[in-house]
């Protein structure tokens, strides 16, 4: 079966740093999305930072609300996936998902902000205060 771990979550606060982790089993993502969203209380979930795979290479693709202060990476070896948050603001609060898919289409770009994933894991809370 497939399955997707967070951790890394907790309190910190306004201006510091956080890393989530995303521990993937069951299926190694070479193809499609995987990525990090969240979900404010009383909001819609959110795409924040994706992985579009193609064959010439990945590339990293993220919410205008987060450019310059997260990055996502990954660790093949260990098919890990991390989401790296600085200078957390308490617009930041809110649960955090990764969810993978294999379906999209190579070079997918930006459009895996906003697909409907397949695989989702239980989420880890962060809170900015």
């Amino acid at each position: 079966d497939v399955q997707l771990v967070e951790s890394g979550g907790g309190s910190v606060q306004a201006g510091g740093s956080l890393r989530l982790s995303c521990a993937m089993s069951g299926y190694r993502y070479i193809r499609g999305c995987v990525g990090w969203f969240r979900q404010a209380p009383g909001k819609g979930r959110e795409g924040v930072a994706v992985i579009s795979r193609s064959d010439g290479g990945d590339s990293e693709y993220y919410a205008d609300s987060v450019k310059g202060r997260f990055a996502t990476s990954e660790d093949n070896a260990k098919n890990v996936l991390y989401l790296q948050m600085n200078i957390l603001q308490p617009e930041d609060t809110g649960m955090y998902y990764c969810a993978a898919d294999e379906h999209p289409p190579p070079d997918y770009g930006d459009s895996c902000l906003t697909y409907e994933y397949n695989y989702w894991g239980q989420g880890t809370q962060v809170t900015v205060s």
